[in-house]
């Protein structure tokens, strides 16, 4: 007991500070007081897969879940990274996005953060989920949007993409990350003129974000993933009484088509990238997650390129 108290004595005062302080980043964004980290550290590509000396046939911006806390793949998100690019070599992977971060800055490179992880490792998480919500807060939504969607865009164009090109762009998104990825639907639009493809996996978003500029989405799911379906509870705009909000003019248009992974859990050892479970095919979960993504990227594009070659 006595260890709970000093526990909650030395979390609560971080974490409530960490409450107060989440919204700091986007307001310094918009207020223009730092600029976004452009940089990447020595060694750090921009992109892996296809060669830059000419075009891709597409490229995928992988946006992790709450463990992205460095420029640097996550265990889970560098396997997934991997296996994709492994599996599709035509590609140009992006996963240095910081989907946490309006100003694009790590979070385990900052002092304050190592020490803490040092100490309170579970604070790193809760972090990046207030995050999630100052996000998802009508009040900041717009300049975080602007902030991300803008550091995806400098991104694209430093590993090599060239706006009005008409080379297809993914944002592969997985949970907390789907909540970033539609938000910077708009933004990409703008700078990059690009076509715009999005895939979410285990999304958790509040569906507020317009997706008029996106081509479509791909919606991977699973009846077993409990942390997904929370989100589709807990916002609002995801209910289909609220026929007006993004997530549901998309779906009324035909734009969202959803695919299911059952029985992939959320998170641990059944997750969607698990590279031990079996799905009921044989596949382990990691391989069926890896396998449906590149079908959909290649099934996208191949159908893209049959409508261009019958325009007049």
């Amino acid at each position: 007991m006595n260890h709970f108290v000093l526990w909650v004595f030395a979390v609560g005062p971080a974490l409530l500070a960490e409450a107060l302080l989440a919204r700091y980043e986007v307001l310094a964004y918009g207020a223009g007081w730092r600029a976004p980290v452009t940089d990447l550290p020595a060694g750090v590509p921009y992109a892996r897969g296809a060669a830059p000396d000419s075009p891709p046939d597409a490229y995928l911006v992988y946006l992790d879940g709450i463990g992205k806390r460095r420029v640097r793949d996550s265990r889970d998100g560098g396997q997934l990274v991997k296996a994709l690019i492994a599996g599709a070599p035509e590609l140009r992977v992006l996963g240095q996005v910081q989907p946490y971060s309006p100003l694009a800055d790590p979070l385990a490179e900052r002092p304050v953060w190592a020490w803490l992880r040092r100490r309170i490792a579970l604070l790193l998480f809760l972090h990046n989920v207030i995050q999630i919500f100052v996000a998802a807060d009508r009040r900041y939504r717009p300049l975080y949007n602007r902030a991300v969607g803008s550091q995806i865009a400098t991104q694209l164009r430093l590993a090599g993409y060239l706006p009005d090109s008409g080379v297809q762009v993914v944002l592969l998104s997985y949970s907390g990350g789907a909540q970033v990825a539609t938000g910077a639907v708009a933004e990409l639009h703008a700078q990059l003129r690009c076509p715009l493809l999005l895939i979410t996996l285990g999304g958790f978003h509040n569906g507020a974000n317009d997706l008029a500029g996106a081509e479509h989405l791909h919606r991977l799911t699973s009846a077993s993933d409990r942390i997904e379906r929370l989100g589709t509870w807990i916002f609002p705009q995801r209910w289909r009484v609220f026929r007006f909000s993004g997530w549901n003019r998309a779906d009324r248009t035909g734009k969202i088509t959803v695919h299911r992974l059952d029985p992939a859990t959320h998170v641990g050892p059944r997750s969607y990238i698990s590279p031990s479970a079996q799905a009921p095919d044989g596949r382990t979960h990691l391989v069926r997650t890896v396998d449906t993504v590149i079908a959909l990227v290649r099934a996208h594009r191949g159908a893209k390129a049959a409508r261009d070659d019958r325009l007049p």
